[in-house]
């Protein structure tokens, strides 16, 4: 007759298994805790020059990610009070469409070494890929650059964490909130990598991305700002849907950028949601007078369930290519 062995039995067998094992191949294994761990999640961290302001963001930005699905990053830079808000800002992401700004910046950048303007096809090529986040101008034009040309601009950027999707896999780029946000600020400033005019032309590809693609950093932006936006979307069988979005405001007294990348969602709209939350409450506590006035920007822009426009391509989707 077989003996029967009991579930704690057997669980004892497997995990002395598990631990010889362990110790065979040289890897220690983690002492078991008295009580349940859990690990300290990271903390929104803020700094700023303007009293009261690096607290309330803090305060404000942890409460609008309580709850939220996955593992959201984000990067916030206000010039005028040198603030900074960080989130998991060197975690990197899969970065969908929101690779496209750093192709236009090397697309510029590149044509600035070579002492010459975009071609009537190029400058047509950026607008289709900023403004309705079409693929296969991307795709034309990160072939004509070639990841060296990419990590060119990257490395002027100071961007070198940033790894470029390997086999035209460019929604696969490897990318962190901290080095989108410097992305985003050669846009915005004055700088050695793109001229006043490079800067001015890729700021105004942004503000005119189609209004169905106007979600994301700009929810709850004042009326006053002038808009410039490019998000990205991507589902994958492993973590979720990927949904960043990165804004840039400008004008009448505002110079900040948000950055706000995630992962882990079960829905598209989950990172939305996430998305507009922290969009929300850095919009909020910049600028309380156009809270106080109810001078925000209306109505908010809700994509639908389902993304009409066509993913990335990606290993799993290469007919998407």
């Amino acid at each position: 007759m077989p003996i029967r062995t009991s579930a704690t039995t057997t669980h004892r067998r497997i995990t002395r298994g598990l631990t010889a094992a362990a110790l065979a191949a040289g890897v220690l294994l983690p002492v078991a805790a008295a009580g349940p761990a859990t690990a300290a999640a990271p903390r929104v961290t803020c700094s700023s020059n303007k009293a009261g302001l690096a607290k309330k963001l803090t305060a404000d930005l942890t409460a609008a990610l309580r709850g939220r699905p996955g593992a959201p990053a984000l990067a916030v830079h206000e010039r005028a009070t040198n603030t900074y808000c960080t989130l998991r800002a060197q975690d990197s992401y899969d970065s969908a469409s929101i690779v496209k700004v750093t192709v236009m910046g090397a697309l510029l950048y590149d044509a600035q070494k070579r002492g010459r303007a975009l071609t009537a096809r190029e400058r047509d090529l950026v607008t289709a890929m900023i403004t309705t986040s079409d693929n296969n101008a991307t795709s034309t034009l990160w072939k004509q650059l070639g990841t060296g040309k990419v990590n060119a601009f990257l490395k002027a950027a100071g961007a070198t964490r940033t790894k470029p999707g390997a086999n035209g896999y460019w929604g696969l780029t490897q990318v962190n909130a901290a080095e989108q946000s410097k992305v985003l600020d050669l846009f915005t400033r004055t700088n050695a990598v793109l001229t006043a005019a490079s800067r001015a032309y890729g700021l105004d590809r942004m503000a005119r991305v189609v209004p169905a693609q106007r979600w994301g950093a700009p929810a709850g932006a004042p009326r006053t700002a002038k808009v410039h936006v490019k998000n990205g979307w991507l589902p994958r069988a492993t973590k979720g849907w990927r949904v960043h979005s990165l804004g840039v405001f400008t004008g009448q007294g505002h110079d900040y950028t948000i950055t706000v990348l995630t992962h882990g969602n079960t829905t598209m709209r989950q990172g939305v949601d996430t998305v507009q939350a922290v969009s929300r409450a850095v919009h909020r506590d910049l600028n309380p007078a156009a809270k106080a006035a109810h001078t925000l920007q209306a109505p908010e822009v809700v994509p639908p369930a389902v993304p009409r426009e066509v993913i990335p391509p990606t290993p799993e989707n290469p007919a998407r290519r």
